[in-house]
């Protein structure tokens, strides 16, 4: 049974930073982060491969950054200059797709950590 375990999720105040961690017990090509907040979609965060490509969203860039580290299987997503609109649960998802522009998302999740960004 693959698992994934996720850490990191808090409270911050805007303009603060937090790191979400991700350790999977499967190795995968693609590892990403999504999120969602209430009442929304769950969206694409960032996605890195494991040679070490690399996608963010538009909302995120140059703020966010994904990295991993393959040997131990996990994952990571560094936030920084945190705004409101970041706020939402977020998901680590492994084993997606990424074909051309495409990125798919994979059939495992993490249980989820909220990010609350809040003054």
């Amino acid at each position: 049974q693959v698992q994934l375990v996720e850490s990191g999720g808090g409270l911050v105040q805007p303009g603060g930073s937090l790191r979400l961690s991700c350790t999977a017990s499967m190795n995968t090509n693609v590892m990403a982060w999504y999120r969602q907040a209430p009442g929304k979609q769950r969206d694409l965060v960032a996605a890195i491969t494991r040679g070490g490509t690399t996608r963010d969203a538009d909302s995120v860039k140059g703020r966010f950054t994904i990295f991993r580290h393959n040997a131990k299987n996990t994952v990571h997503l560094q936030m920084n200059s945190l705004k409101y609109e970041d706020t939402a649960v977020y998901y680590c998802n492994i084993g997606g797709r990424w074909i051309g522009s495409v990125i798919s998302k994979g059939y495992y999740w993490g249980q989820g950590t909220q990010v609350t960004v809040s003054s």
